[in-house]
């Protein structure tokens, strides 16, 4: 946040604050004056923004524990678009971004993994594929999924319950769809609205969003029926620089990648050479991305009830969902070879680049349409992601009303979520293509933008398309299943007087299957050249300009411009030319497609029961009532885990510093089986020292489960590995889930009826944390050339100092008979590769996280204005040393940052007005061998409607009104990772309600 921007939100801050303070110190007045047009004494009727403030307050209010709601303000009509974005507005709860809406929700510093999501209190599954580049593995609830129309409520449950289904160690999140019989009688509304996304590239960005929702009820009020359902399209744009770096190294050590060492040659082209206890991080590659993304969302629901008494309902429901995002990609980048490097640097003892840069040899050749020469490229690569998520859920309630007090309901669903591609290319695909002949390349660190830049030797244009020679390529193929078969039995008995209030009693069973897959097909990887270059005909590129895709942040010197091409023309001639797709070197595909048959599959199978007992009692204390809850729930778990593994038959040299494994294309499952059980009691007390007061006190135990990755059986490699090895991983079926015991103490004052302060402090005591251990391995018999005979011949012909590139020509000049092309195969006496096997174990480490959360919502008497204010303080024990080299293994909380919020509403009358400042510290985003940090970041949103006569609606939204940029860094601010400009989005529309 700039200077004058941070000044200004303080003296709003403290102007609100002030107003604020004033409206309580004459709150008596404010709770007996009656509202316009209607006279003392009557009953007070809010509707509006006002009406969903007062319905949330009075959920806190009432609920037994901590917890926080955002409720509807009307049927229809949610506060925001979309329910991540309405959630960042709840004290302590903050969200990640996703083509630049909300997607994931942390609560508390616990990130989406770490909340569970159920729906009318049902678990749900997750549809969660990322960027489709390998299996995927997430519990992660996405709620870019879900439109915010169909939805009553949300309920962030913050302290544990009993009564509640386990998951979350953050938070329960429970999504409250609307029912007919609730509110007897017809109602609905119908919207409208223009998109218009300032971030697009290109093209015509204003899109259509349509809404409805209809409820009535019928037969004295004994049979009501609800149908919801939106459709949404978007077109949207996210340009992004990427910085990849290299594992932190210490200012001492000599590897592939590092600095030269003082007193060698190249050693003098290093400014403030880092010392020998400094760490710093050296880029592998950087590029500019454009990113075109094309969003459909379609979400439907239907609901049916019949209640033939007043001691019986029967509800039977449906929820769908499809969410398809395209996203097309076009970027320009470099990569470095870390040999005859220049670079300048901070001081330490995190040393920042400065710049980095780097010289390449002249190319071999002679440039034109139909060569392929030598030296270093500039890569002009395409991307293609496309997947579809879609969200299927059956639900069955019967609710008994018995004599006695006693409620029995029995609740039973089926839902699943699934993750495709919508394609016939695959989830996510890579063509890459370039332009040889780079004499120097570098980056330039000192802005928030990294400057990319080249030069190119004489005679050869990068813009002369008829250089443009095709490279490697990759065709990925995810898909993600998880369904969800959910029993319920829950039992409650009312006490009619004395200690005694209420006891809740039931069982849970949740019977839940997952399958994730994965599958890749490459040609022989040739990213240095699969050519030649006249394979690709000139009309296919198209020219770009950069520097005014990154507004607020472009830089002189930077790319000015690069091409980009049609994608599918391209893939469809790199079949042509090359096979990838009918005879991949690597992997295989459906016949008459690019889709890869999967080489990761795993199948994993979670069965739980869960019964529980709950004692509440209510007694009086300070002259008011006081309530103690006891609850205790019991949880076992079998887990049943099986995993494809691909049989590596060989391995090929295909490039520099490029090596690959190559599958035989057999494989098969390897099944392990685990099992945990667990005690989870909560306990929670309120007391009222006096009338509109609250203090609250919690302890609970929670749990959140592995992902799923972690729990595969078998053991597979990675594809690529490189001159010092490769990797591969291990999963463990039988890991115990992450446990919590949490402290909640909060108090409230609702001076108001939909006003309140509040302040709560939160401990958490977190173990069974999931670490790894990596072991160093042989796999599969596989060798490498490196360090065997043909290597050794290379070091004793050409010298010890010997480039990796040198090393493979000679190898490719003087032993023929063990290359194909360009390829070197695998020879007899070549060493076992070594693979650093990562195998997922709990270990004995543990955290403590602990916190503040302030509150304040406030109404000025009747004048149609008030405020939200709310601050959330996170703290953690276990944070990350950016002085400690990557080969330190470091235990981190990830996600802990400090969060805010500030909104200023208007509702009075035909007019309803909105504007929200959300803003999110700095944090760890991950952890591992390299830190990861999202810097600090805030956006303002604003909406505003007008009542043009009743029933009818007219409103326009602006989300990101000032644009405000989002960038992550590594160790240090210099070793920036990721970039991007922030875009306003706009809409206009018009509602009609009855």
């Amino acid at each position: 946040m700039r200077a004058s921007q941070q000044q200004w939100f303080a003296k709003f801050l403290v102007g609100t604050s002030a107003l604020s303070l004033m409206g309580m110190a004459q709150v008596a007045m404010a709770q007996e004056a009656p509202v316009e047009g209607e006279a003392a004494g009557d009953e007070i009727v809010v509707t509006g923004i006002r009406a969903s403030l007062e319905a949330s307050a009075n959920i806190k209010r009432e609920a037994q524990g901590v917890v926080d709601a955002i409720s509807a303000e009307d049927i229809g009509k949610f506060p925001d678009t979309n329910l991540a974005e309405s959630l960042q507005r709840i004290t302590g709860v903050s969200i990640d971004r996703s083509n630049g809406e909300g997607s994931l929700v942390t609560v508390r510093g616990f990130g989406p993994e770490f909340n569970l999501v159920t729906l009318n209190g049902r678990q749900m599954p997750t549809a969660l594929i990322g960027g489709g580049d390998n299996a995927p593995s997430s519990r992660s609830f996405d709620f870019d999924n879900l439109a915010s129309e169909g939805i009553a409520a949300v309920e962030v449950y913050k302290s544990g319950r009993a009564t509640m289904e386990s998951g979350g160690i953050g938070s329960v999140i429970n999504i409250r769809t609307p029912r007919p019989l609730d509110k007897p009688g017809m109602r609905g509304s119908l919207s409208a609205k223009a998109v218009y996304d300032s971030s697009r590239n290109e093209g015509n960005p204003v899109t259509p969003e349509i809404s409805g929702i209809f409820s009535s009820t019928f037969a004295d009020d004994t049979i009501g029926i609800m149908v919801a359902g939106s459709y949404q399209k978007r077109k949207a744009s996210e340009n992004v620089a990427n910085v990849g770096w290299r594992d932190g190294y210490l200012g001492n050590e000599n590897n592939w990648g590092s600095l030269a060492q003082p007193g060698t040659p190249r050693a003098d082209n290093i400014t403030n050479r880092p010392g020998p206890t400094d760490v710093y991080q050296v880029p592998q590659n950087a590029s500019y991305d454009l990113n075109d993304i094309n969003r459909e969302r379609i979400n439907g629901q239907a609901v049916l009830q019949f209640r033939p008494s007043d001691d019986l309902t029967a509800t039977i429901d449906y929820i769908y969902s499809r969410n398809t995002v395209e996203n097309r990609n076009s970027n320009v980048g470099v990569w470095f070879n870390h040999e005859d490097t220049s670079s300048a640097w901070t001081d330490g003892p995190v040393a920042g680049p400065i710049f980095y840069s780097e010289l390449f040899a002249p190319p071999t050749g002679t440039p034109g349409p139909n060569a392929l020469y030598g030296g270093k490229d500039l890569s002009y690569s395409g991307a293609l992601t496309e997947n579809r998520a879609e969200n299927k859920s059956l639900g069955f309630n019967l609710e008994w009303n018995g004599p006695g007090g006693v409620t029995f309901e029995l609740d039973a669903h089926h839902s699943t979520a699934t993750v495709k591609p919508v394609n016939r290319f695959g989830s996510s695909m890579s063509l890459g293509n370039a332009v040889f002949g780079v004499r120097g390349q570098g980056i330039n660190f000192e802005n928030d933008l990294p400057v990319i830049s080249y030069e190119m030797y004489p005679g050869i244009d990068p813009l002369d398309t008829s250089l443009i020679t095709p490279t490697g390529n990759a065709f990925r193929n995810a898909y993600f299943r998880n369904r969800i078969d959910q029993v319920q039995l829950r039992g409650h008995y009312d006490h009619d007087s004395g200690f005694l209030d209420s006891i809740d009693f039931g069982v849970s069973y949740v019977d839940s299957k997952v399958r994730s897959a994965f599958g890749t097909i490459q040609n022989d990887d040739t990213w240095g050249g699969a050519g030649p270059a006249s394979s690709i005909p000139d009309d296919i590129f198209s020219l770009v300009t950069l520097p005014d895709k990154f507004p607020g942040l472009a830089q002189p010197g930077m790319i000015e411009s690069f091409y980009t091409f049609d994608f599918e023309r391209m893939a469809d001639l790199v079949e042509q030319n090359f096979q990838t797709c009918s005879n991949p070197a690597t992997g295989s595909a459906i016949p008459g497609t690019c889709l890869a048959n999967f080489n990761t599959d795993r199948r994993i199978s979670e069965k739980t029961l869960a019964p529980y007992l709950q004692v509440a009692t209510e007694f009086d204390l300070f002259q008011n009532p006081a309530h103690f809850v006891a609850g205790i729930r019991y949880e076992t778990t079998d887990i049943s885990s099986s995993a494809l593994v691909p049989v590596p038959v060989t391995t090929t040299w295909v490039g520099d510093n490029e090596f690959n494994v190559v599958f035989s294309g057999d494989s098969d499952f390897t099944r392990f089986k685990g099992s945990y059980d667990n005690w989870l009691p909560a306990f929670d007390l309120d007391v009222s020292p006096m009338d509109n007061v609250k203090l609250r006190a919690s302890y609970s135990h929670t749990i959140t489960r592995p992902s799923y990755d972690l729990m595969q059986g078998g053991r597979t490699i990675d594809t690529l590995f490189r001159v010092g090895g490769g990797g591969g991983a291990q999963g463990n079926p039988g890991l115990i889930p992450y446990k919590s015991k949490n402290i909640d103490l909060s108090a409230e004052w609702y001076y108001a009826r939909d006003s309140y302060i509040s302040a709560g402090y939160f401990h958490k005591d977190v173990s069974n944390f999931i670490s790894s251990t990596r072991i160093d391995s042989s796999a599969f018999g596989l060798t490498t050339p490196v360090g065997g005979p043909r290597w050794n011949a290379a070091l004793a012909d050409l010298g010890a100092d010997a480039t990796v590139a040198e090393i493979r020509q000679y190898i490719i000049t003087n032993f023929p008979d063990t290359v194909t092309g360009n390829i070197i195969n695998a020879a007899p006496g070549d060493p076992l590769v070594n693979f650093e096997i990562t195998t997922p174990i709990n270990s004995d480490q543990t955290a403590s996280l602990n916190g503040w959360e302030f509150a304040l919502q406030h109404s000025f008497w009747d004048t149609g204005f008030g405020v939200i204010l709310n601050y959330t303080i996170v703290n953690g024990s276990a944070t990350y040393d950016n002085a400690q080299p990557a080969s330190v293994p470091q235990f981190a909380l990830v996600g802990l940052s400090d969060s805010a919020n500030a909104v200023l509403f208007y509702d009075k009358g035909p007019i309803q007005a909105r504007v929200a400042w959300n803003w999110r510290d700095k944090f760890l985003f991950s952890s591992g061998p390299n830190p990861t940090y999202t810097e600090a970041y805030w956006q303002i949103d604003a909406s505003a409607s007008y009542e043009f006569m009743p029933g009818i609606t007219g409103f326009v939204e602006a989300i990101n009104l000032t644009g405000e940029s989002q960038r992550k860094h590594m160790r240090h601010v210099n070793n920036v990772t990721f970039v991007s400009p922030g875009f306003a989005r706009y809409a206009a529309g018009v509602r009609f309600s009855f």
